[in-house]
């Protein structure tokens, strides 16, 4: 009997062996990969989500957006379609509305209705397959958490069918090239609920903030393969929709009280956009045995450390007393450069003298009662100078950096310590 040559044994996990160099797959050279940056997204026409989104939606990308319930999440992405219509067609797909619902809320905000098309679904596999069927120029899934793969057995908003879903909404995006977004909901945490694996998987991930009692709304990008994290969206919540804030600093400055103490404006950095926000401080006596600390849009740590330098350098007592800081319009100001405009609304609101209404403060404070050089100072200044202030207390440092005639407008001030800031403060200057 004639032996029979040995087979090769399989690799470990059981699958069959390989042979060695065969594959149906094929590499491309990048440079053979035609693809135009015109070509390759879709304009919104909404210049607030371009500006977030690096400059547009990129064919194939898989946009997941979340925000807190009653945010204005299914608003914003209704207007987006109603937006790109005009030249693309849309699939909107929702999973928790009826689609008589989203008729509705799309006549209350004046959407063309002409190129989009709805479904009310949530088989992600039935989903799918019309996705391959029209081929849309845009999906919209409502939400994520709404989507369940009827091959797997659990319920819909679960781990595994969350990430299961996306993965396969991605798939699909990917092989026919159609920009997708994806509505996530957040826990009680603020964190998008399901797995984080999911944030991974998709391409962006847009973050839409804002108290629902204020009508301003921030859209932040957390992740963007294909452009910047830095920028920022506003948003003013009308009862017509979402409308464009494009010019923040004067909208968040309106209403501003003047000749009042414990006001100061601050300037912070969104990604390459200036804001001019306004800080309020209340200083006054405690009836309490602990003097209360409240801080809202400002890092409560940092206002603690401010208020310990200036104690320990420019010897103000606040042992006895209560500090409640507030940030008005609902910002969040994270930038070391609002120190010095926090600490001086702090003295003046102790001292019960008002800062001049034409005058901002830019400046990081260090624990030696230094007062330190900020990035893009030169964009703080040219913003504060087009909204109409005349008086700028900026650091000593920079002023070797800026050319003053460059700002005929403004004056600047530059101070080396705390101290010289409060005297400022005290002066005719101010």
């Amino acid at each position: 009997m004639e032996q029979q040559p040995a087979k090769a044994a399989p690799k470990a996990g059981g699958g069959a062996a390989r042979a060695e160099g065969v594959t149906s797959l094929t590499a491309r050279r990048l440079s053979e990969i035609g693809m135009t940056e015109e070509k390759s997204r879709i304009i919104t026409g909404i210049s607030e989500l371009d500006r977030v989104l690096g400059g547009g939606i990129v064919l194939g990308g898989v946009v997941l957006l979340s925000g807190e319930p009653g945010v204005g999440k299914s608003t914003m992405l209704l207007q987006l379609c109603g937006a790109i219509s005009m030249e693309h067609t849309v699939l909107y797909v929702t999973g928790e509305e009826s689609v008589r619902q989203v008729k509705l809320r799309a006549a209350r905000l004046h959407v063309p209705q002409e190129n989009i098309f709805l479904v009310a679904e949530t088989d992600v596999d039935e989903i799918c397959g019309l996705i391959e069927k029209t081929k849309p120029e845009l999906v919209v899934i409502d939400s994520i958490q709404t989507m369940r793969c009827m091959d797997l057995n659990s319920s819909s908003g679960t781990v595994s069918q969350v990430k299961e879903s996306t993965a396969r909404f991605l798939a699909v995006a990917k092989s026919k090239e159609i920009p997708t977004f994806l509505v996530g909901h957040v826990n009680k945490d603020g964190a998008i609920a399901g797995p984080k694996v999911m944030e991974h998987i998709v391409d962006t991930v847009l973050y839409f903030e804002g108290d629902k009692m204020l009508p301003y709304r921030v859209l932040r990008a957390a992740k963007n393969r294909y452009g910047s994290t830095n920028e920022i969206g506003m948003f003013d919540m009308t009862g017509q929709g979402l409308a464009e804030i494009a010019n923040p600093s004067q909208q968040l400055l309106e209403g501003r009280p003047l000749g009042v103490s414990g006001n100061c404006v601050a300037c912070t950095m969104e990604g390459t956009r200036s804001i001019l926000s306004e800080i309020q401080a209340l200083v006054t006596k405690s009836n309490f045995p602990s003097p209360r600390r409240a801080c809202s849009g400002f890092d409560y740590n940092r206002m603690s450390l401010l208020v310990a330098v200036l104690e320990k350098r420019a010897g103000f007592f606040f042992g006895t007393l209560d500090i409640y800081v507030n940030v008005v319009g609902g910002l969040t100001l994270n930038e070391t450069a609002c120190d010095l405009p926090m600490a001086l609304s702090i003295v003046s609101s102790l001292l019960d003298v008002p800062i001049g209404d034409k005058t901002i403060a830019i400046g990081e404070l260090g624990l030696g009662g230094e007062v330190r050089s900020v990035p893009n100072l030169e964009l703080r200044l040219r913003e504060a100078e087009r909204i109409g202030f005349e008086v700028a207390i900026v650091p000593q440092a920079a002023l070797r950096h800026v050319e003053a005639a460059e700002y005929p407008g403004l004056k600047l001030i530059g101070v080396t310590y705390i101290n010289d800031a409060v005297n400022v403060l005290r002066g005719p200057q101010c």
